[in-house]
């Protein structure tokens, strides 16, 4: 009766370990809740008879955790992950070996001095590399994410796009007198920015004429603004002239609005903006820089005026302003120059039996034996969750369940103490016994 009875103290003493460790646990991101198990303790031999042997205590077997979801608490900030599913986020404690990792259900991230992606426990956030272009994954070889706080080298302007709708019933203007300076002299301007070899940007401002002397014609010509002011930019071989002497481009238009020429057929390729009369000052960048525009879209409706697509090739360096995630795991960095880009997809792993795991401090836990090896996907990919951002995973506790279970461990315990009392009590009765 006393081993049985210490035996009920101390699995009452762990189901109170395990129950007030989860409590403790009720707020940390990740946390799973564990849960004491037992077996009965039954002695039989030949000299017992197992219809009157009533056993001899519990004994403890296994402290298991429970890895069923916990609830999402919605945070506001893209560096915060959860993974909606099955799956663990791996992490690693030196970035020069990943292949030492751990893994996790805590997504609270965030972004350390040297721009990788750390946990709260300052561990590396592994993923794959992906193809900046097409964002498919380049090597499914787990390494520590990094987000550049910069991106792209300076690329100066070559090609230009550009959509525009002039309108059929605009007002005539004759070309002789076109004067970028003088509003009445066109019929509309749009400008943009364009960049030169160092990544500079300059303004380009387009000026549109309805040409009175032909129908369905207009005059399109350009300048440049640099820190000296604006200065005219001529086409090569341009078959619209200004009177005063600028070089512009034509667009001629069939009956039904499409567009019918431009440039007689010759191309529309811009002067070198560092030469000429007049040149751009290009403060030290490529002076031989030209401009290739393309108009082909370009079309004369009765509507208004309407500039519907200005696509340009040039870029500057840009610096990090946004990051966040899509479903697919991938990492999205937008910069200052208007590049997104794709930098990388969070790394998501997972194991056969997930109770054979080896819980770790920081609710990690590492692959075993008996949990198999770590199997590396992605998200939303064969039976892997998927990655959310803006939400993190809480603990799966349920505190009134918790309560209970404590208030039943506790009387647990002091039922068995008050066995134990009792088996003291008859065995000093006994040796009193004269």
């Amino acid at each position: 009766m006393s081993y049985t009875s210490l035996s009920g103290l101390s699995a009452a003493q762990l189901d109170l370990n395990t129950t007030s460790n989860n409590i403790a646990n009720a707020n940390t991101f990740g946390f799973k809740e564990s849960r004491a198990e037992f077996g009965d303790v039954y002695s039989n031999s030949l000299f017992t008879n197992s219809k009157t042997t009533p056993g001899g205590g519990v004994q403890a077997q296994k402290v298991a955790q429970q890895f069923h979801e916990g609830s999402s608490i919605y945070t506001n900030n893209p560096m915060d992950l959860r993974i909606s599913g099955t799956g663990f986020f791996a992490v690693a404690k030196n970035r020069l070996t990943p292949q030492q990792n751990e893994m996790t259900r805590n997504g609270a991230f965030h972004i350390n001095k040297d721009n990788f992606v750390v946990s709260s426990n300052d561990e590396y956030l592994l993923g794959y590399q992906v193809d900046a272009d097409t964002g498919d994954v380049a090597s499914f070889e787990p390494q520590p994410l990094n987000i550049p706080s910069e991106f792209g080298k300076p690329k100066q302007t070559a090609n230009v796009e550009v959509g525009v709708n002039v309108p059929a019933n605009g007002d005539l203007k004759n070309p002789q007198q076109f004067d970028f300076t003088d509003p009445d002299t066109y019929n509309r301007s749009t400008s943009s920015t364009v960049y030169d070899s160092m990544g500079q940007s300059y303004k380009m401002t387009s000026y549109y004429l309805k040409d009175q002397t032909q129908p369905n014609t207009w005059q399109v010509y350009y300048t440049v603004t640099d820190k000296n002011g604006e200065k005219p930019l001529n086409i090569q071989n341009g078959d619209a002239v200004a009177g005063s002497g600028q070089a512009g481009h034509t667009m001629k238009f069939n009956n039904d609005g499409t567009l019918a020429s431009i440039n007689n057929g010759q191309p529309v390729i811009s002067q070198a903006m560092g030469s000429g009369d007049n040149p751009i000052d290009m403060n030290g960048a490529d002076p031989t820089q030209q401009i290739n525009f393309d108009l082909r879209s370009a079309t004369q409706f009765a509507s208004p005026f309407e500039l519907t697509k200005f696509d340009e090739d040039g870029a500057t360096t840009g610096f990090l302003t946004k990051i966040d995630f899509d479903e697919t795991g991938n990492i999205q960095g937008t910069y200052s120059n208007g590049e997104n880009i794709t930098l990388g997809r969070v790394a998501l792993v997972r194991v056969a039996n997930e109770q054979g795991l080896d819980k770790k401090s920081g609710t990690q836990w590492d692959s075993t034996q008996d949990s198999g090896d770590k199997v590396w996907g992605e998200s939303g990919q064969a039976s892997f969750g998927s990655v959310k951002n803006g939400t993190l995973e809480q603990s799966n506790i349920d505190m009134t369940q918790e309560l209970v279970d404590l208030i039943s461990a506790q009387r647990n315990f002091q039922a068995n103490s008050r066995a134990l009392e009792v088996h003291n009590k008859l065995q000093q009765n006994i040796l009193q016994i004269r």
